[in-house]
């Protein structure tokens, strides 16, 4: 058989290179058989933390991997009742209430405003445990439970400032703890006295809010009885009247500046 004279080429061109293709898959498989020697070898070293030398121990890997998946399950509660988004949201709240609107401002609207000024609320909190818990345990010059105790005491101190010395008192006493500072009180004591006193909190500036309302509600009510329109809801007139009342004085402008204010204190 003849072969054509392109295809004697690229047969005689083929041959040189199968001379060296054996040679490079044995080098091949050597070098795979080397990295899955080292590779088996690199993991069978267990390190515990106690390799490094001038370096904090800490715990395992696994165990900081568990540790903040928990606290990724209870991020949502840690906004919740420890920090200043109970107020705000249960004010905000109390405001379309008193306004008589069902669903304005939405109930999504409400809880992304009050979550931006819960950020911006706590934002000098966030620094403190910044600088005094996360950037040490990032340059790993404190262990996880050090950075964790560190980071509480700027929360713990905020939680204190707006908590009463009444319910704090009243959860010292059922939990049966003998007399001490309020800066050495453990979390589980600090943190139902810190809710409990912003709902009382929450709801007093709501009764506040409802007082100029009501007020007008009466005046409505009592003009159409005088006038003998008996039939004719008072709400069709009130409503009104409140929306022009709180878009004349800003209210959203004296809320939200009234509620910040109220956590400077």
């Amino acid at each position: 058989m003849n072969l054509p004279v392109s295809n004697k080429n690229q047969a005689a061109s083929f041959l040189p290179r199968k001379r060296w293709f054996l040679p490079a898959l044995i080098l091949l498989a050597l070098l795979c058989g080397a990295g899955a020697a080292s590779a088996q070898t690199n993991t069978l070293n267990l390190n515990l933390g106690l390799n490094g030398v001038g370096q904090v121990n800490d715990v395992d890997s696994a165990i900081k991997v568990l540790g903040i998946m928990t606290l990724l399950t209870l991020a949502p509660s840690i906004i919740l009742l420890m920090t200043c988004f109970t107020r705000i949201v249960i004010v905000l709240s109390f405001v379309r209430q008193a306004l008589s609107l069902q669903g304005a401002p939405s109930n999504q609207i409400i809880i992304g405003l009050s979550l931006f000024l819960t950020f911006f609320i706590m934002s000098p909190v966030w620094d403190q445990i910044d600088q005094q818990a996360l950037q040490p345990l990032r340059a790993k010059q404190i262990t996880s439970q050090e950075a964790i105790a560190r980071g509480s005491v700027p929360l713990r101190n905020f939680m204190l400032k707006q908590t009463r010395a009444k319910d704090l008192e009243l959860f010292v006493s059922m939990a049966k703890l003998p007399p001490s500072a309020p800066d050495e009180l453990p979390m589980h004591v600090v943190i139902p006295s810190f809710v409990i006193s912003e709902l009382r909190t929450a709801f007093q500036m709501g009764f506040l809010l409802f007082v100029p309302f009501i007020l007008i509600d009466l005046i409505v009510a009592t003009v159409l009885m005088s006038m003998g329109m008996m039939m004719m809801p008072p709400m069709s007139i009130s409503l009104p009247l409140k929306i022009l009342l709180f878009v004349l004085v800003d209210g959203w402008h004296l809320i939200v500046s009234s509620i910040v204010q109220s956590f400077g204190s």
